[in-house]
């Protein structure tokens, strides 16, 4: 088969030498030393050739807020009420170019596939879900981008978000997300929520433990309720800071129960480190879910941006190398291993929670970022720059190196 693309000299993860890769109708069609060929060349350089990023947990619908909002206490109670607040004013034309500006940095900075929570609830209605799969459509060329429908406000308080995520679900909705510390029932909001995935289908993840307090945590009830279902594989817990509280037993106790049930577990560094540990004067708690010890018990772990510019986050790009890099920085990586997995945690790890393929073989789709790095470690280590990218095999972005003069 004549390629339509051949990268050349590049460094693959566990290769010493450089490597052609050709790319034909949208997959890796060889990998090889040389490859002859008469199509087009991309000369890679000895540039660090990886499948494309995977962003697993992130809220575009309330993106780029930050200059509506008032933040005083900077907690996660003021963020979930002043977000509430703003969202009564969304409309679908104010959510889809906030979104948007999020999408295009994420591509930019070598993001492939992407799962966004949207809420529906009484103040947000269907408005934001429409905007979101407006954007769905319009970047579907550079980006895949999975919709979760999702109760951010609670259920059993406000009954009239059940008719509005089985609205989002029967329209294009991929999957239902949960938030079990906003809900009077934690319990109960966990059952209807499953009820809901398992009526339509669908995956679950949930929004759960998310303090410092090392009681009270909902990851019992979601366990047995993914058990009961048969539900393995298809359940990711995000944030899940409780984790950070318990003592090693504890925790790898609960980690072993979470990988048997075949659930997952996503830390929000940015968001998880900016609303906790607000009460503590001296010896500020981190507060990050211990993802490299959960890992090590046989969990899948993923790292992921959560909030962009808004109460729950008031910062952010879209950058999940420097998501990663941060994760390592919290976490106390060093060894090359460990922010190997790192790596892996903005990659093959959240793709495995979406059921996604992520390899770099003949065959595979041709799904491609360039780094300007040695190694995946490396990457991590200086938030490398992301140089160029091919999403099934179109040229979707480039970031010219620096020039100085």
């Amino acid at each position: 088969m004549m390629p339509d693309l051949v990268i050349a000299n590049a460094r693959l993860p566990g290769q010493a030498a450089a490597m052609d890769v050709a790319l034909a109708d949208g997959r890796i069609a060889g990998i090889a030393r040389h490859i002859p060929s008469d199509a087009p060349r991309h000369d890679a350089n000895g540039a660090l050739l990886v499948a494309g990023f995977v962003e697993c947990h992130i809220h575009l619908d309330k993106a780029g807020i930050l200059h509506r909002a008032s933040i005083v206490e900077g907690t996660l109670k003021e963020a979930v009420a002043e977000t509430a607040r703003l969202k009564a004013a969304f409309t679908t034309e104010d959510v889809y170019a906030r979104a948007a500006a999020v999408v295009e940095q994420a591509i930019s900075h070598g993001t492939m596939a992407m799962r966004t929570f949207v809420e529906v609830d009484p103040r947000a209605g269907l408005r934001s879900f429409e905007a979101i799969k407006a954007v769905r459509a319009a970047y579907a060329q550079s980006i895949d981008i999975e919709i979760c429908a999702f109760a951010q406000e609670g259920l059993t308080n406000e009954p009239e978000t059940q008719a509005l995520l089985e609205a989002a679900l029967s329209d294009g909705a991929d999957l239902v997300g949960g938030c079990s510390y906003t809900d009077p029932d934690p319990a109960e909001h966990i059952r209807r929520i499953f009820a809901l995935a398992e009526r339509f289908g669908v995956a679950a993840d949930f929004h759960v433990d998310f303090d410092l307090a090392p009681t009270g945590s909902d990851l019992p009830a979601i366990i047995a309720e993914t058990e009961r279902l048969g539900w393995q594989g298809r359940v990711a817990c995000g944030h899940a800071t409780k984790f950070s509280t318990w003592a090693p037993t504890e925790r790898d106790a609960m980690a072993d129960r979470l990988a048997e049930a075949g659930i997952g577990v996503v830390a929000l560094p940015a968001t998880d480190l900016f609303l906790l540990g607000r009460s503590a004067e001296t010896l500020v708690p981190r507060g990050v879910a211990p993802l490299m010890a959960l890992a090590a018990r046989g969990v899948v772990t993923a790292v992921a941006t959560n909030n962009v510019l808004n109460p729950f986050t008031p910062y952010g790009d879209a950058n999940l190398l420097r998501m990663a890099n941060l994760f390592a920085n919290v976490s106390q990586l060093a060894r090359d291993d460990d922010l190997e997995a790192a790596f892996a945690m903005i990659g093959a790890r959240p793709a495995q929670l979406l059921g996604r393929p992520h390899v770099l073989t003949v065959g595979a789709a041709a799904d491609l970022v360039l780094l300007d790095a040695p190694s995946g470690a490396d990457a991590v280590r200086r938030c490398a720059p992301v140089l160029v990218g091919w999403k099934r095999g179109r040229l979707s972005f480039e970031r010219p190196p620096a020039i100085l003069r």
